[in-house]
């Protein structure tokens, strides 16, 4: 049975009335997790508090947040900065699906005793990043929006066998990019310096400088974490020692690219196109980089599939139960 506690919060009663647990979820909760196993088991344990609307000020966001022992943000539009954390005494876990917590202050929380875990679920972003690829190269967007003014255009693309793919960072999604590329004939390069050079070759591609790669690549996929080392390391330097005409997707994190610079190599014709499914401020609004017609814009849908919020949601739900039950967790970041 659920209590209505305004347009944005539910709450689940037991049958007693009463949890010694509170956990609070944030943000599209409905199309995300409602309804799987997972979380029918949570509000068993626990009082599970909703709310899928952005709280609008810091006041309200604590208020709403009083209480919970545990949080569980789905999305990444809720900062937890230290001020936030040091006035949630009661906070104990914070859950956050996906692969990152960027917005989350981990030093801070570590601190407070507040454990944070990850819930990476099914990540759809090795999809999203190829389907980007393939959008660009053939200009899909530009064809179905022209065939919608009544035009019947000549839209010339591109292929991608015998053209080389140059991936920064070649981890899990990385890897999966590779292996769909050289399944179109596309030849494929590599840097990560995380990795081995045999590493490199066993996923698939073959290990380059970086200085090779922005030499060498038709088309660059990004899979970076965003960090010190790699925040706008794709800037002016980068694109002057790229190839003319070189194409650019990213569906990691905002700030890899230096998105004035992109803006600039795209003016210049040294990019010639580009994919982007996640920019430096979330949501961007309608920034040049966003209304460029060369490039393809998405809304960070990397991992916004029904499969991959299914798996999620049950990880995240069984995660919080787990840190609330005292047993060991999965994903834990500090």
């Amino acid at each position: 049975m659920t209590e209505d506690r305004g347009p944005q919060a539910r709450l689940p009663a037991s049958a007693s009335g009463h949890f010694d647990m509170k956990v609070t979820v944030l943000d599209d909760y409905q199309r995300a997790i409602e309804g799987t196993e997972a979380i029918r088991r949570l509000r068993q344990k626990a009082e599970v508090q909703v709310f899928t609307e952005k709280l609008a000020t810091q006041p309200a966001l604590i208020e709403a947040l009083r209480g919970s022992q545990a949080i569980i943000p789905i999305r990444e539009r809720t900062k937890f900065s230290a001020a936030l954390l040091q006035a949630l005494p009661d906070l104990e876990f914070i859950s956050q699906t996906g692969n990152h917590a960027y917005h989350i202050d981990i030093e801070a929380a570590t601190r407070a005793g507040i454990i944070i875990a990850l819930a990476p679920g099914g990540n759809s972003t090795t999809e999203l990043a190829f389907g980007l690829i393939l959008a660009v190269m053939r200009r899909i967007p530009q064809s179905d929006q022209a065939m919608r003014r009544g035009e019947w255009p000549m839209v010339l693309g591109y292929v991608l066998k015998g053209k080389t793919l140059g991936i920064l960072g070649l981890g899990k999604i990385g890897t999966e990019v590779a292996a769909i590329a050289r399944a179109f004939g596309m030849n494929v390069i590599a840097y990560d310096p995380l990795i081995s050079e045999d590493d490199i070759k066993q996923r698939g591609a073959e290990p380059v400088s970086i200085q090779d790669l922005y030499a060498w690549s038709d088309f660059i996929s990004l899979h970076l974490p965003l960090n010190v080392q790699t925040r706008d390391m794709m800037g002016r330097q980068a694109f002057s020692q790229m190839k003319d005409g070189v194409r650019i997707v990213c569906a990691a994190r905002g700030g890899i690219i230096d998105e004035t610079a992109l803006i600039a190599a795209l003016d210049s014709g040294k990019v010639a196109g580009a994919g982007l499914d996640v920019f430096g401020q979330e949501p961007p609004g309608l920034t040049p980089v966003v209304s460029h017609p060369r490039v393809i814009a998405t809304p960070h849908v990397g991992a916004q599939t029904v499969e991959a919020q299914t798996r999620a949601s049950e990880d995240i739900a069984a995660e919080v139960l787990s840190a609330l039950q005292g047993k060991p967790l999965r994903w834990k970041v500090n």
